[in-house]
């Protein structure tokens, strides 16, 4: 087995998968792993703060081509760090955001749609 740092996806690819994960869910989650198996802290609360309120959640595991989507999240959230939540189209936040909306039990209204 040998690594390969390149990612298996060009930046358009990356970019069209950005627009049509927006576009086409009405709740969707950029993150590090899955949400069996979160890489990072903030995915692994995120995908808990939505999980308590929906279990219909489109999510994608950035972690392929890390940089890419990075650019690709920040030219419609102008935030360029992971995760990032989307409801109807619209950015929401990250993992601070959606647990300072749960604190102020404003979440499963965000979320709903």
């Amino acid at each position: 087995m040998t690594f390969n740092p390149e990612p298996d996806l060009s930046e358009e690819e990356v970019r069209e998968r950005v627009d049509s994960a927006i576009e086409d869910n009405d709740v969707v989650l950029f993150m590090k792993g899955t949400p069996l198996m979160p890489q990072c802290g903030y995915s692994r609360r995120a995908v808990g703060l939505v999980g308590q309120h929906r279990d219909d959640v489109e999510t994608v595991d950035v972690l392929e081509a890390l940089d890419a989507y990075r650019a690709a999240l920040e030219d419609h959230s102008g935030w360029e760090t992971i995760p990032q939540t989307y409801v109807d189209g619209e950015f929401v936040g990250g993992s601070d955001v959606l647990a300072e909306l749960d604190e102020r039990g404003e979440l499963e209204e965000t979320l709903r749609t």
